[in-house]
């Protein structure tokens, strides 16, 4: 029998029931694109077991999202074809649905679902999913339920919001112990045994995906009705494949310097994997697994001490320690606000000082202001900051420390710190690969105060919001080769 999933982790939609004489077990994978170290395929496949039904697994992709664009497309195909491959002989039945023209996949899970015992789903706090879910739930006739398999701590274990890394790290030094014993099973259908579907119990009236359209990411994507202004990032391959050789090459090459570089652009010596988690196709568990692995590290090292302290809790060396403040305090932070702040993305979600202090500079005189085009298009005075625009055009990504300078300038050239907001949000969500995600929401609030705390002098336009500068950058970190790099 399949290892059952934590309770915390399991949240119905719906208030129906299992209907037992269902033809099969569905689960729709929205964000946990993945055959392994996935809490709710394990769900599934436990369902499935218990009922003695078959697994189907529908992997939709729609096309009218907001941001729909060749570039996200073909990441999500990619993953789509690693998956194809991942679950042929599994035992499962794997349905790929890709959408040609908006609406062509209206009321296909209600559809599916009509002849199922259960509807397993995906619990993910961020961009639409959640309003699919809800959406879906009201047209399910049988029981719905969302599984959280996004991190290391389950995020609807506490109803706490909180004010910054240090109180949030506080907490998890407190109650993640237990949680670090009950990982996902690396692979659910490695052992499952599950009934075989039969081809008259599952008959979609739309036409599955097929093995040869996508052996070709880009050139589906090509087809599709979708924004092709902003195109794929061909350089880097997504899928669970790519994406299990990148954490490999992380461990070994990269994690030995990770604290010490980490913030210097010149050295790039990030995961490189936040793409991967925010698609699905890699899980913050199996990452953790394989990072801890490699420095030998196992639970009895755990402090018993409860501070806050950035090191030495884990007691797994600097580097590994570096890099879980990255995958596990800051990242699981962000999907607590979004799992827990109605208006997570909205500028009144702000701390109230944070409000107060860029409320009050907000008529401030500022040196330059630039238009969403110069800014989309990497046209300011500033070299640093145009690098890191236009990596994030022609890459899908910034360097990690560079986010934050490109943050705060866009909030020092806004009209106003509203505007600042929704340049952001928009620039981010639409070129970056790992966009539309907590750690988005997250990082983009944390430029205007959000998890950080007021800093001095009062400046113009920042007021007691911490203020960054390109001058101040460039003397901390190593940026010449990057802005060559990146220069036009």
């Amino acid at each position: 029998m399949i290892e059952p999933v934590p309770l915390s982790r399991i949240h119905p939609c719906n208030h129906a029931t299992v209907n037992g004489h269902g033809a099969y077990v569905l689960y729709w994978m929205t964000a946990n694109r993945r055959r392994h170290w996935n809490f709710a395929l394990q769900r599934a496949v436990h369902w499935a077991s218990e009922l003695r039904k078959p697994l189907v697994i529908l992997e939709a992709l729609g096309c009218n999202y907001r941001w729909a664009s060749a570039r996200i497309h073909s990441a999500i195909l990619q993953g789509m074809r690693d998956n194809l491959n991942d679950f042929e002989g599994s035992g499962a039945h794997y349905y790929p649905f890709v959408e040609r023209f908006p609406s062509q996949g209206k009321g296909l899970v209600a559809a599916l679902a009509q002849d199922s015992c259960i509807v397993i789903t995906d619990d993910y706090p961020a961009f639409e999913i959640p309003r699919w879910i809800e959406a879906a739930a009201k047209h399910v006739s049988v029981l719905m339920e969302k599984i959280d398999s996004n991190g290391i701590f389950p995020m609807r274990a506490t109803d706490r919001t909180f004010v910054s890394a240090h109180s949030f790290r506080r907490f998890l030094q407190k109650n993640l112990r237990e949680h670090l014993e009950a990982f996902p099973v690396a692979d659910p259908l490695v052992n499952a045994d599950l009934p075989r579907l039969k081809p008259s119990m599952f008959l979609p009236d739309r036409q599955a995906a097929t093995a040869d359209e996508l052996s070709s990411p880009h050139s589906l994507a090509a087809t599709i009705s979708i924004d092709h202004s902003v195109q794929p990032v061909k350089a880097f391959e997504s899928g669970s494949a790519a994406a299990r050789n990148r954490l490999r090459l992380f461990t070994k090459k990269r994690l030995p310097s990770y604290a010490e570089s980490r913030n210097d652009p010149d050295a790039d010596v990030s995961s490189s994997l936040s793409s991967d988690l925010h698609f699905g196709h890699l899980s913050a568990h199996e990452i953790f697994d394989d990072v801890m692995r490699s420095v030998r590290w196992s639970p009895e090292k755990l402090s018993s001490l409860a501070t806050g302290s950035r090191e030495s809790w884990w007691n797994a060396g600097p580097n590994a320690e570096a890099f879980l403040e990255q995958l596990v305090t800051w990242r699981e932070l962000g999907f607590n606000g979004c799992a827990l702040l109605p208006d997570y993305g909205h500028y009144s979600s702000l701390p109230q000082w944070a409000q107060r202090t860029l409320d009050a500079h907000s008529a401030d005189a500022r040196s330059v202001l630039y238009s969403r085009a110069q800014l989309e298009n990497a046209e300011t005075h500033d070299a640093l900051w145009n690098a890191a625009q236009i990596q994030l055009l022609c890459e899908g990504r910034i360097h990690n420390y560079l986010r934050m300078l490109w943050g705060k300038k866009i909030l020092e050239w806004s009209r106003v710190p509203e505007d600042a907001l929704v340049t952001m949000i928009d620039l981010n969500n639409k070129y970056a690969l790992d966009g539309r995600d907590p750690n988005s929401y997250s990082g983009i609030f944390w430029i205007l105060g959000r998890y950080d705390r007021p800093w001095g002098p009062e400046r113009a336009v920042f007021g007691t919001v911490r203020y960054m500068s390109s001058a101040n950058t460039a003397r901390k970190v190593h940026v010449k080769d990057y802005i060559r790099r990146y220069s036009k």
